[in-house]
């Protein structure tokens, strides 16, 4: 395929006009000491986003030209949307059919890297599916549900500096775990090594200390969606999370995708959240009668293990809203940083075929991933006119403990 026939889209592309996902990557044939560059994938190609600025005198040159999606991140909506609508009209207009062609890549020809540096990392726990299975199997003897998680999204702060790229090894990890039938903990590799499949969102615009974020806020904050495994030790979990929840168990290695689709590519997919058990507070009430747009994503994911499908987590089925979430982190006064990534938790839906985590899939009895398997999320959303948009896939294969 030549690079003018990579603009010929076959009818049904997941990564289309309607998409254009942003990532950072690489040429393969350059080596690990290229300077990488921002790139926005259409079909299975990557536009060189910088060099075709330049070319078309852009006026967002510098932003595009950046090795990181920082700067653009930090540019804010208005820039968001007019460097979106440049990218549209330089892939979809004949006028510049030509020199897009110039700066066109194969994907099998690049090599992609973390797309932006990672302030902050926080992952809540926002399906109620996931929250009241999980209390089943850690608590059997109490209620699935804590008192308070239908009354604000619990999640707890993790570790940015362990945010990784798609296709970076997960090793597994070492640590404390008691065993049930054990009176003291052991040390070692985790044995209950685990995924947790999940959406990213990451901000663009910080916001000031003491200065909340209202629902409304959330498309001048939040630039774009990803997929993301947090990875899980169960075992380390068990011992560790009483009484000051998720610590060593998930810190160790959390991936994303190198594609970050942005908010505004999903605007076709909004739904509307499940129903509530209870009014939310005045901050997190997203009803439709105190003027809010649908918060729910109907996001499709699929799971697979070893290249075998192992599950299909409904997104649109989470209990708590992205913006919500923004809304609840904020609420105290904490502010955002350009860069900063939160997950909506193990998405898992009703039914079995759409559990999120293998402690779910198995009841908590295992088997948990072995040296050498491989689990991939990839995900797809309605888009416009009844278009698809794709979200870019997380893979992981895991390695033995070092």
């Amino acid at each position: 395929m030549t690079a003018a026939t990579a603009l010929d889209l076959t009818e049904g592309d997941l990564f289309g006009p309607d998409n254009l996902p942003y990532g950072v990557f690489t040429p393969t044939s350059a080596g690990d000491t290229a300077q990488p560059r921002i790139g926005v994938r259409f079909g299975d190609h990557v536009l060189d986003a910088g060099a075709c600025a330049r070319q078309c005198d852009s006026p967002h040159t510098e932003l595009l030209s950046a090795p990181l999606l920082n700067p653009l991140l930090a540019a804010g909506r208005t820039t968001w949307q007019a460097v979106r609508g440049e990218l549209r009209r330089w892939l979809t207009d004949p006028a510049y059919r030509e020199t897009v062609a110039r700066h066109l890549l194969p994907l099998s020809e690049v090599t992609l890297r973390m797309p932006f540096e990672v302030a902050d990392y926080v992952d809540f726990y926002a399906s109620e599916h996931h929250a009241s299975n999980v209390g089943r199997i850690f608590r059997p003897d109490s209620a699935p549900l804590t008192p308070n998680w239908k009354h604000l999204p619990i999640g707890y702060h993790g570790r940015a500096g362990t945010v990784v790229a798609s296709g970076t090894p997960v090793v597994r990890p070492r640590g404390q775990r008691r065993p049930p039938a054990e009176e003291t903990p052991t040390y070692g590799p985790s044995a209950r090594l685990d995924i947790e499949a999940e959406v990213g969102f990451v901000v663009g615009t910080p916001s000031r200390l003491a200065e909340p974020v209202g629902l409304g806020g959330f498309r001048e904050h939040v630039f774009g969606v990803c997929l993301l495994n947090d990875w899980s030790a169960r075992d380390i979990q068990a011992w560790e999370y009483v009484p000051l929840g998720p610590f060593l168990g998930k810190s160790f290695l959390t991936s994303v995708s190198p594609w970050i689709t942005p908010v505004e590519a999903l605007d076709a997919a909004r739904v509307a959240p499940p129903a509530r058990d209870f009014t939310p507070l005045p901050y997190l009430d997203d009803s439709a009668e105190r003027g809010h747009e649908p918060g729910a994503f109907d996001i499709r994911i699929t799971v697979t293990l070893n290249g075998e499908v192992l599950s299909e987590p409904p997104f649109a089925s989470l209990y708590w809203t992205a913006a919500q979430q923004l809304a609840h982190m904020t609420v105290n006064g904490a502010s955002l940083r350009t860069g900063d990534l939160y997950a909506s938790g193990t998405v898992s839906g009703p039914e079995p075929h759409q559990l999120g985590s293998l402690l779910e899939v198995t009841a908590g009895k295992g088997p948990f991933l072995q040296d050498g398997d491989t689990v991939t999320l990839s995900a797809w959303a309605p888009g416009p006119n009844g278009a698809r948009i794709g979200l870019g896939e997380v893979t992981g294969q895991i390695e033995p403990a070092r």
